[in-house]
């Protein structure tokens, strides 16, 4: 069975900000293989959305890297995973709590 992919405004915003960061910089090719990356990864979260570690115990968000300068946090409810931002690794520490 696979779990329902959604969205919270926060991921749409960080992720169109992560788009126009990447197009600025690299172009449409590399905002094109970004794109890509992530959908397969979306689309293994929908079959194995426990795949990727805990990165805040406390919360049960989970982390799943997707360069080494992006990740995507999501979580886990019932039958959907809820994409909750994108972070740059770059920026400060990510505090979750």
């Amino acid at each position: 069975m696979n779990f329902e992919i959604r969205f919270t405004p926060e991921a749409e915003e960080t992720f169109q900000s992560i788009v126009a960061q990447l197009r600025t910089r690299w172009g449409n090719a590399y905002v094109k293989k970004f794109k890509l990356k992530v959908a397969a990864s979306l689309k293994t979260l929908a079959v194995t959305p426990y795949l990727y570690a805990v990165a805040e115990e406390q919360t049960q968000v989970r982390k799943c890297v997707l360069h080494k300068n992006c990740s995507m946090l999501y979580g886990i409810y019932d039958h959907t995973v809820l994409i909750i931002c994108f972070w740059d690794n770059r920026q400060d520490p990510l505090l979750l709590s």
